[in-house]
């Protein structure tokens, strides 16, 4: 790779030269996932409790055409206030907006892209994309799914949202040989709630015993990343029928305005945030907060040599 389009933060640089954990996170969140000004709080907030939890954060974004692990705070004022005039950035996205000079707020895949040429092997978000409900018809499948079959990265994260197919979700990650770990579940959460139905492949307890699968991984030389789902906690967790009848009418909402492809995360969020009176929103923010922290914690265990 042309390392004239990474560009990693000093202190980000420094901690991945001596070994101190760092995890990376996603800026899709801020331009796309949230209102201004909670979107930047919520940022700042997250890169605070990962220094909390022993870690360094690195925040991701394409700004001006640089592929940048580590954001200032005005980067991040910077893409809250922007919002979603910033391109919400997936793999296909990166050769155009790097040769234009754009910027691009990362999706999961992309996120994961860039912390991989960083040197960064863990990464919390909030939920992961997958397989979308009518799929078999429409194809349409999120590029985290294969992202995280090639990537070298541990993603973190409350599960896949409840407006996906998750059976189906869970199908293409066997499918694709990813791991699918639950931390202290058998049962794959569901982004604002903490059941779905369905079963991880496996059930982890500790966060020394994540890092150890997954140095396992690495040592063998295997293709791809490990997905860690995390359970929102369950003072934040949501009524399952009601938010599923909330998802249920969104999805129905936007199939009948005719929005697809990359909108239709951001409108179905915005529109549970609206129909819930912002408690969606709020259990958003603690979820991620709540990766956060195991993240950063599984981080300094990995980064033990």
């Amino acid at each position: 790779m042309n390392n004239n389009y990474l560009s990693v933060a000093p202190e980000v640089a420094e901690a991945i030269a001596t070994g101190k954990p760092v995890v990376a996170l996603e800026s899709t969140i801020i331009s796309h996932g949230m209102p201004y000004p909670q979107n930047v709080e919520t940022a700042l907030r997250v890169e605070q409790t990962i220094r909390d939890n022993g870690a360094v954060p690195a925040t991701i974004a394409i700004i001006g055409g640089k592929l940048k692990a580590g954001l200032s705070r005005e980067e991040i004022e910077y893409l809250g206030v922007k919002g979603q005039e910033v391109v919400k950035a997936s793999r296909r996205d990166l050769p155009v907006l790097v040769a234009r000079g754009a910027d691009g707020a990362t999706t999961v895949a992309t996120t994961m892209i860039i912390a991989a040429m960083a040197g960064i092997k863990v990464f919390a978000t909030g939920g992961i994309g997958g397989v979308h409900r009518g799929a078999e018809t429409t194809m349409d499948i999120s590029a985290d799914l294969e992202e995280l079959a090639q990537t070298p990265v541990m993603v973190v994260c409350a599960g896949a949202k409840s407006i996906l197919d998750l059976g189906l979700t869970l199908e293409y990650l066997e499918t694709k040989g990813v791991p699918v770990i639950g931390f202290g579940t058998d049962e794959l959460p569901a982004f604002y709630t903490r059941k779905s139905g369905y079963s991880v492949d496996y059930r982890i307890d500790t966060e020394k015993e994540l890092a150890a699968a997954f140095k396992a991984k690495l040592s063998m030389g295997l293709k791809g990343g490990m997905l860690v789902t995390n359970p929102i906690p369950e003072c934040y967790s949501m009524d399952p029928e009601y938010i599923n009848k909330v998802i249920d009418d969104a999805v129905k909402e936007a199939e009948r305005l005719g929005i697809h492809g990359k909108k239709v995360t951001p409108f179905l969020l915005a529109k549970v945030a609206e129909t819930t009176a912002g408690e969606s929103l709020a259990s958003n923010i603690q979820l991620v907060l709540n990766n956060a922290v195991l993240a950063a914690r599984t981080a300094a265990y990995l980064s033990v040599r």
